[in-house]
């Protein structure tokens, strides 16, 4: 029962709130309510940092929340990047390289879990990992006001799409190296 307790933190319900928001952005999005959309998409990204800095400066880490932060941040930022893309307002190629490199994040983080190693080393975001996810945000936000609004910043733009392309790849690579370190040291 403690544990529980110690599970319903304002950090946590602020994560459970994000997680929350995706849907509510999609159809926004789906129903062509852009303004709603951006909202919602800049509440959402408003929480992913403030439950981290809550959870640090309120000394409310816990276990759900280490595991439900990222969950929320994967599912937020690939659904936006799919449904982006797929009304061509972001390319293709990086709604399919975000999307891949969470899919290997995930798929590795079990592989590792089915294998009886702990991946509790492994799951802890690296600086740039945070840095990437602080673009992606920032990157889905500025198409969703530039598009809402009609104005053009193509050099904003293209930065964005060259931080989010790089730091995903980068970011990838990490967390297999990290992976394959973790691998090794248990053999």
């Amino acid at each position: 029962m403690e544990e529980l307790n110690r599970n319903w933190t304002l950090p946590n319900l602020l994560t459970m709130v994000r997680i929350l928001l995706t849907p509510g952005f999609i159809m926004a999005f789906l129903q062509e309510w852009f303004t709603l959309a951006w909202i919602l998409f800049a509440v959402a990204g408003f929480t992913d940092g403030l439950d981290g800095f809550l959870a640090r400066v309120l000394r409310q880490r816990s276990k759900l929340g280490a595991m439900l932060d990222p969950l929320a941040d994967k599912v937020l930022l690939d659904a936006s990047f799919i449904t982006l893309a797929v009304k061509d307002w972001l390319p293709d190629f990086l709604a399919v390289l975000v999307v891949s490199r969470d899919a290997l994040i995930i798929g590795g983080l079990l592989v590792l879990n089915f294998w009886g190693i702990d991946v509790k080393n492994i799951a802890r975001p690296a600086w740039t990992s945070k840095l990437n996810t602080l673009l992606q945000i920032s990157l889905v936000l500025f198409v969703l006001l530039e598009q809402t609004f009609g104005f053009d910043q193509n050099a904003v733009r293209l930065l964005l799409l060259a931080g989010v392309s790089g730091l995903t790849v980068l970011t990838a690579a990490q967390y297999i190296v990290r992976g394959m370190a973790m691998v090794k040291d248990e053999a």
